[in-house]
This record gives C-alpha cells, sequence and structure tokens, in this order.
C-alpha cells in the first residue's frame, strides 16, 4: 500500500484526486497508476484503470489471474467492473468511498461462481493514511 501511497501523491501534485494503484504479479510490481483525468481531460484516467493498462501490458495479457491489485481509494462502479472483467482474484483497498464505491456491491453480484468472476476484497489498510490525503485535497482546493 506504500506504493501506492506514492502514486495518490504525484496526483496531488498534479492537482488531480489522490488515488494511486498497484498491481502485483508473483511479488513484483506490474502496473502502477495514479488518478489522470484531470491532466488529461479523461474520463477513465482512475488510478485502477491505469495500473491494469500497465499490468496487462506488462504481462502480454489482458486477464489480470494471480495478480493483486492495491488502491488507496474504494473503486467506483466502473473500476469494480473492470476488476471483475480483467479477473483479478484480490483487491486490496485503503479509504472506504461511501459516497462512490462499489467493492462491497458490485464485486460479488451473482451467488453462481459460474456466473460472475470473484474478487476477494480486503478493506481498509493503511486507512488513514489515505483517508489523510484525500481530506487534504479536499481541504484544500475551493
Amino acid at each position: 500500500m506504500a506504493l501506492a501511497l506514492a502514486e495518490a501523491d504525484r496526483a496531488l501534485r498534479a492537482g488531480d484526486v489522490p488515488v494511486g494503484a498497484v498491481v502485483l504479479h508473483d511479488g513484483a510490481v506490474v502496473g502502477r497508476g495514479f488518478n489522470t483525468r484531470e491532466a488529461r481531460f479523461d474520463p477513465a484516467g482512475h488510478a485502477e484503470l491505469n495500473a491494469i493498462r500497465m499490468a496487462a501490458a506488462r504481462l502480454g495479457r489482458w486477464r489480470l489471474h494471480g495478480c493483486t491489485l492495491y488502491v488507496t481509494l474504494e473503486p467506483c462502479a466502473m473500476c469494480a467492473a473492470a476488476l471483475v472483467q480483467a479477473r483479478l482474484p484480490l483487491l486490496v483497498y485503503g479509504a472506504p468511498d461511501p459516497k462512490a464505491g462499489a467493492a462491497g456491491t458490485r464485486l460479488n453480484l451473482v451467488d453462481d461462481r459460474r456466473l460472475n468472476h470473484r474478487v476477494e476484497v480486503i478493506a481498509g489498510v493503511a486507512e488513514t493514511a489515505c483517508g489523510d490525503l484525500l481530506t487534504r485535497f479536499f481541504r484544500e482546493r475551493p
């Protein structure tokens, strides 16, 4: 999560909502990302999606079996759907997003495992540090 926090700090310095993400495979970092929505005028420039794209390119496959995504903020519905489609088995996130978070509702939609890929979720890792970055960003912005 420390690497994801460093990515979130990059987003903060660039003037975007401070969210960072890191994808690991066999203990090695294969993807990193931070929010680039404002800098690139890209509504899909979310930290998670940027990290997933990099991991897919490095691994040469878009299905990310055996990978773990660490992200500083609970994913939104769009990012949660991307996690399921990429077949990421494990999501670890820091701060919850009570307004737009979708980890609890979107990642386990169907009871029959043959119909829906499951993502194990670990929440609240470094929650205070992750939440403090967001609080700082919104406190400093009008």
